[in-house]
């Protein structure tokens, strides 16, 4: 059962009552009520969880829709420090879809609900369930304000004006711009290699064949072009190639454009399948699992990589550049826009990931609402990235974080250890990328330290094409889900395709199939979406 109907279930038909009385018991007009002016002052300035003099602990529950989250608490560092700063405990709940419905169904929801999906029932609903975060600040800790992102609050605002959910991860135009955000995309080949190749260049289309031509031919024990696993999807062959080669987000007009169509695009492609049918491209790339590919790049097996999420890739580099410094992969400029355009790589959107809400069935707004506006400030962004200083970290001359050198030989040598008594890097539930950036080189891995200095300057926002599909269980849904079925199977066909009419052919078969499956009806609520999206964070 997805998770739209059984949230759509419980709240719709069994939920309802409990809904009605979650917002009786706790509406607009009684949060005061429940105030905690008699606990501290209001200060804009100040975090009120520095102001609160409530004296008793505040024991809070924390419901994830997560099987895998560490649900442990008081026993690492971060959380420990926590308890001690808030004076809260709190006690995880974790489970699926199924625990999420007996939850909502129930009249005991957890005082903090964290989903992953901002398009489901619950998070289109949260104004009958969970507390305004707007509201909360204003009435017991304002400096929310200043550490929420204005442009995320924005985007997160149901139709009421409110937001109710906060995410983590969410890179607002500001994020993109300060360079600290790094790049997660990149065209990696082997140091060694390239050197002895003479450094060629991969450019154009007929500089790219040539190349993995020559890699073939003086490396033949190697696979000269390698990509991300395509699973149900195109891997790095889509949307992040399309990126790579700063293909157009938009229209002229502003309209959705069809990249998969985009002739920039689709030339590439057409050179991609004269590299497959060179034989430069393995088959077994189009059927290999994460694993495989892992375990290839831990070998380094493959000549060059088309890489999207190199930072989850990070481990099998790093083996491959410890066990064979000076063949470690580095990022170059690789495939090129023939009008020269930059690339256009994407990273975490403002939608970010988790998104975190304040139950109206908790007992102490106030706490809570504190618990939110320390975890987004700076301090708890350092505190769940690096811990305490002096016991975990220090400041080195430059102002950069480096964990102390016992930590430090816990984090290689024992991750159990690490993460059970520190749990640095761990705690993301208002998480950001940024944070990353504070670290020194030290600490960062040394396999991705050169493929991030090449992507500085390159990332560009996407936000304009976040949420913009149908609504599930809309024809336009079904419609959209066929097509992209088709899309996975027509690019593999695509570029294995033996000739240039065959390519055409198969080019031509796809653009039929969505003429068939309503793709005017898709485009069209996707141009809807975009102008709400553009209306949401003020853009042209």
């Amino acid at each position: 059962m997805t998770l739209k109907k059984i949230i759509g279930k419980s709240i719709l038909l069994a939920g309802s009552a409990f809904l009605l009385a979650a917002c009786g018991n706790n509406s607009s007009e009684e949060i005061v009520a429940n105030s905690a002016e008699d606990r501290y002052e209001l200060d804009a300035t100040t975090p009120a969880w520095q102001l609160d003099t409530k004296e008793e602990v505040t024991e809070l529950t924390w419901y994830v829709n997560a099987d895998w989250w560490n649900d442990s608490w008081g026993e690492d560092i971060v959380t420990k420090k926590m308890e001690e700063d808030l004076n809260i405990k709190v006690n995880f709940i974790k489970g699926d879809d199924t625990n999420l419905n007996t939850m909502f169904s129930g009249e005991d929801v957890a005082d903090i609900v964290t989903v992953f999906d901002s398009n489901s029932q619950v998070a289109k609903q949260a104004s009958t369930w969970a507390y305004s975060l707007d509201e909360l600040a204003e009435k017991y800790d304002p400096y929310w304000n200043e550490v929420a992102a204005e442009d995320t609050l924005n985007w997160f605002q149901l139709e009421d004006g409110n937001t109710y959910g906060y995410p983590n991860y969410s890179n607002t135009a500001a994020d993109y711009e300060s360079g600290m955000i790094p790049a997660n995309t990149n065209f990696l080949i082997r140091k060694d290699v390239y050197e002895a190749m003479g450094e060629p260049d991969f450019g154009t289309p007929e500089e790219f064949i040539a190349s993995m031509e020559q890699m073939s031919e003086e490396y033949p024990d190697l696979i000269p072009l390698g990509f991300n696993d395509l699973g149900e999807g195109t891997g790095s062959l889509g949307d992040v190639f399309q990126d790579f080669l700063g293909v157009d987000l938009v229209n002229e007009d502003g309209s959705f454009k069809n990249r998969n169509l985009d002739e920039e695009y689709l030339g590439w492609l057409r050179t991609l399948r004269q590299v497959h049918s060179d034989g430069n491209i393995s088959d077994d790339s189009f059927s290999d699992d994460g694993t495989a590919f892992d375990e290839k790049v831990k070998s380094g097996q493959y000549g060059t990589l088309m890489i999207s999420g190199i930072a989850q890739l990070s481990g099998a580099l790093q083996t491959w550049l410890a066990a064979n410094p000076g063949a470690e992969y580095i990022a170059i400029d690789g495939p090129q826009h023939s009008e020269g355009n930059d690339p256009k790589l994407n990273q975490s959107g403002i939608t970010g990931w988790m998104i975190n809400y304040i139950s109206k069935t908790t007992e102490d707004p106030a706490k809570v609402m504190q618990v939110f506006t320390y975890l987004q400030s700076e301090y708890g962004g350092i505190l769940t990235s690096f811990g305490v200083e002096g016991e975990t970290f220090e400041y080195d001359e430059e102002g950069k974080i480096v964990l102390l050198p016992e930590i430090q030989e816990i984090k290689d040598n024992d991750s159990e250890r690490y993460k059970t008594e520190y749990r640095l890097g761990e705690f993301i539930f208002f998480g950001h990328d940024k944070y990353q950036a504070l670290g020194s080189d030290s600490m960062q891995t040394p396999a991705l330290i050169q493929p991030r200095e090449w992507g500085e300057g390159l990332l560009y926002p996407h936000f304009v094409l976040e949420n913009i599909d149908a609504e599930p269980g809309t024809q336009e849904a079904r419609n959209l889900s066929a097509i992209n079925t088709n899309w996975n199977t027509t690019l593999v066909s695509l570029i294995r395709s033996s000739s240039d009419d065959e390519f055409d052919s198969i080019l031509a078969n796809y653009e039929a199939f969505l003429d068939e499956n309503g793709w005017d009806g898709i485009v069209d609520i996707r141009n809807e979406k975009m102008n709400l999206n553009r209306e949401k964070l003020g853009l042209e």
